[in-house]
């Protein structure tokens, strides 16, 4: 009996060794998305693309940003190795101002905590006429 339960400890032990060997690593496609300049009220959603390139199975536990302005949507299901997926972003474009704005991404790959990031600029085109016409009343006037 005690050598059963010998067998079972050390086939359990090196189990649980060679099962640490495997590792899910995360690898995005670009770590920054530039909306560019974009109108008040445009679509804010825009996709962050990565790949497993490990040999686990890749779990992304949480997604979060730096602001309640961007919202961040996380896969629901572990991807493979070897296979892709997406954390979709939101951003609220109602909020005319530069976007300069962090989404963190929480898995279980070797580097547990990536940044990412999204910049731009939204205007309110409305608006930024009335700015060049300014801009354009003062040169006549020089």
């Amino acid at each position: 009996m005690k050598q059963l339960i010998t067998i079972l400890f050390i086939g359990l032990l090196s189990f649980s060794i060679q099962a640490q060997d495997k590792v899910a690593k995360i690898k995005f496609k670009s770590e920054t998305i530039d909306y560019g300049t974009i109108e008040k009220g445009a679509n804010g959603v825009r996709v962050f693309e990565f790949t497993n390139t490990g040999d686990a199975p890749l779990i992304v536990s949480k997604v979060t940003s730096s602001c309640g302005c961007t919202v961040p949507k996380k896969p629901e299901e572990p991807i493979m190795p070897g296979k892709t997926g997406q954390i979709e972003v939101k951003y609220d474009t109602n909020r005319v101002m530069p976007i300069r704005k962090t989404i963190t991404v929480i898995s279980n790959a070797d580097t547990p905590t990536v940044a990412l990031k999204i910049k731009g600029e939204v205007i309110d085109p409305s608006k930024a006429e009335v700015i060049e016409k300014k801009g354009k009343s003062v040169v006549e006037q020089h």
